[in-house]
């Protein structure tokens, strides 16, 4: 069996939950999410804003929620290149999620 079709079936046979923890899984996700929650921002504003990342991780984040339509990267051809990112509808949908995990974490880490 190709590897190809073995993908098929094992996306097949995940449930709903396991694939939405697949999309936001990654370490700075949420912490990104909820940054870009308050509106549209430079690449060097998410920088300053999720506290603890670097430059590094913050690429590979942005491509990995932008390839699953989370965010959306819009580039300006500007000296320098100017790059804002926005939540997506698929990306805003998700504000009601972390509106409850921060409740939660209020009442339970905190």
């Amino acid at each position: 069996m190709a590897l190809k079709d073995e993908k098929k079936i094992k996306k097949s046979q995940t449930c709903p939950f396991q694939e939405a923890m697949d999309l936001i899984s990654g370490k700075w996700t949420m912490s990104i999410i909820n940054t870009l929650m308050a509106g549209k921002m430079r690449f060097k504003e998410l920088e300053r804003s999720v506290v603890g990342i670097n430059t590094r991780m913050l690429v590979k984040e942005l491509k990995q929620l932008e390839n699953r339509k989370i965010i959306s990267r819009k580039a300006f051809a500007t000296m320098p290149p100017t790059v804002e990112y926005s939540l997506t509808e698929k990306g805003t949908s998700l504000k009601p999620v972390l509106v409850e995990i921060q409740a939660w974490a209020m009442q339970n880490v905190v």
